[in-house]
């Protein structure tokens, strides 16, 4: 099935291009797009566009943010002696859903697979070094932080998804930090063998933060 206006069908598929957005979702979107005020559409188009042109990484972290640094890495109240590395930015939302942590991220971009021909090199962990280990007299990334300085980090908890991708990047990490005199935590298997820290809920990402082990 198809629309006749090539219009509309332009915007199928583009939204096919979505992940799990198959033709049939695609074509209910489209009729839901219709049906909207012009202005709802002019809205959520401008959202788009806004997207693409503001959002950037963070300077510390590399969660999304609109400024240089997050609101988070900027915030003085959190605890920037603990850092949660995550995979994604997403996962640092479904972390701070919980309340329970009260430290700051640090955002990989995906985990070591090889069969995907993704290395260490293609993360973010030189930069996870550079903030566990800081170069002393770095006055420009010092002044990022909310303090002027940078901080000691005491502890780094791995929140990576609890698969063989995950735990391969967990246990690299791990050999990796402790050498530098760091805690190394990872969070407790509160979360299905093969899940993804999106998808779980409030209650079993808070158990499993409380319930970190040592690496």
């Amino acid at each position: 099935m198809s629309f006749t206006s090539p219009s509309v069908e332009a915007l199928v598929e583009q939204l096919m291009r979505l992940p799990t957005v198959g033709r049939k979702t695609a074509q209910r979107l489209a009729a839901y797009i219709l049906k909207m005020p012009r202005e709802e559409v002019e809205a959520l188009a401008q959202a788009l566009l806004a997207v693409k042109e503001r959002v950037r990484q963070c300077a510390i972290c590399f969660n999304v943010t609109d400024e240089e640094v997050c609101a988070i890495c900027r915030s003085p109240r959190r605890d920037h002696t603990t850092i949660c590395v995550v995979e994604e930015p997403s996962d640092v939302l479904a972390l701070e859903r919980t309340g329970e942590y009260r430290g700051v991220y640090h955002v990989l971009g995906g985990v070591i697979s090889p069969l995907d021909g993704i290395g260490p090199d293609d993360l973010r962990i030189r930069e996870l070094v550079a903030r566990v280990a800081p170069a002393n007299g770095d006055p420009e990334r010092a002044a990022l932080y909310p303090d002027g300085r940078i901080p000691r980090v005491q502890e780094v908890i791995l929140a990576l998804n609890p698969n063989v991708e995950g735990d391969t990047t967990a246990y690299y990490l791990a050999q990796l930090l402790k050498p530098l005199g760091v805690r190394v935590t990872r969070i407790a298997r509160g979360l299905p063998i093969g899940g993804d820290l999106e998808y779980a809920d409030e209650a079993t990402l808070s158990r499993a933060l409380e319930g970190r082990l040592a690496l």
